[in-house]
């Protein structure tokens, strides 16, 4: 069976305030860019549109939103790292059930940093 891997772009507006140090910092707004580079692993026609789909859904949860009131993180710092690797298994185990892998997500809050979470890195199997 021949798989076929794509990338996808997509934005999320949101506020956050980080915990450092016991101390709340200030709430401010970023524009996460995530990309993702999945594989589709059923043999069958690649409609984009459930990949398109399946992430908006889960990000429009979020869109426009300050993360610290919303679970996970409400219990969790939202830093870089952590709402990457929230997204990569929320997006990945939804995905999945409709024939798709996640390999890769990069994570960007500004256009010089960003966070990436690598299926290959994880010691879970997949």
């Amino acid at each position: 069976m021949k798989h076929s891997r794509y990338k996808y772009k997509f934005y999320l507006n949101a506020d956050h305030s980080i915990l450092i140090d016991g101390k709340m910092g200030r709430i401010h707004p970023h524009t996460w860019e995530l990309q993702l580079d999945v594989l589709k692993v059923v043999d069958e026609f690649v409609q984009f549109s459930i990949v398109e789909q399946t992430v908006e859904t889960i990000l429009n949860d979020y869109q426009d939103k300050y993360l610290n009131e919303i679970r996970p993180f409400d219990v969790i710092n939202p830093t870089l790292e952590n709402i990457g690797e929230f997204f990569r298994l929320k997006i990945g185990e939804e995905l999945k059930v409709r024939g798709w892998m996640v390999l890769r997500l990069e994570i960007s809050e500004t256009p010089t940093r960003s966070y990436i979470v690598d299926v290959f890195d994880e010691e879970e199997d997949v």
